[in-house]
């Protein structure tokens, strides 16, 4: 490892350990928990479909030692959430890593879209757009719109059938 690499591993660090739960507070509240778990909620009865939010501060040490990417906290978090064991296998993984502003979209095989789609990237796109203006509440809702969207048209729910929450709708900040 050369110096340069040294030092800016230490910097990765520095910066990950730096933030906690209190800067995800600050960026967002509990009332706006409240609103998406509430928005989540009320998306999930129109498709059999299953959204997650997690946001974390920073990744935890032993990503950081060995120069794990966001994307694969957030494919870890995917499985530790749960939502790879839904019964359709279509769960959508919203993560938000404050520390690197990494957004990382993670989607089951049913839902997954072909290659060439862009649709994700530029949900991630939007979505980076709002948090760097710091308007999280817009962002969160606007990604949460698209993905309601995208699981009503290809899971809706035939009207009397059995819709369970399989997961909890509460965002998970860490």
């Amino acid at each position: 490892m050369t110096q340069r690499n040294f030092f800016s591993k230490i910097a990765r660090i520095w910066k990950h350990r730096w933030m906690d739960e209190r800067d995800v507070r600050a960026a967002v509240p509990p009332e706006l928990l409240s609103k998406l778990e509430r928005f989540t909620q009320a998306s999930e009865a129109r498709h059999s479909g299953e959204i997650r939010i997690c946001i974390e501060a920073g990744l935890p040490m032993s990503y950081l030692w060995r120069d794990a990417t966001p994307r694969e906290r957030a494919i870890a978090m995917f499985g530790k959430l749960r939502v790879w064991d839904t019964q359709h296998n279509n769960g959508v993984l919203i993560y938000l890593l404050l520390a690197e502003r990494a957004i990382e979209i993670v989607a089951d095989r049913a839902v997954s879209l072909p290659a060439n789609s862009d649709f994700w990237q530029e949900m991630v796109n939007r979505l980076s757009a709002h948090l760097k203006r710091g308007d999280f509440e817009r962002g969160l809702t606007q990604a949460l719109e698209e993905i309601s969207a995208l699981l009503m048209e290809r899971f809706p729910v035939d009207s009397g059938a059995a819709n369970p929450n399989e997961l909890s709708n509460r965002p998970d900040v860490r």
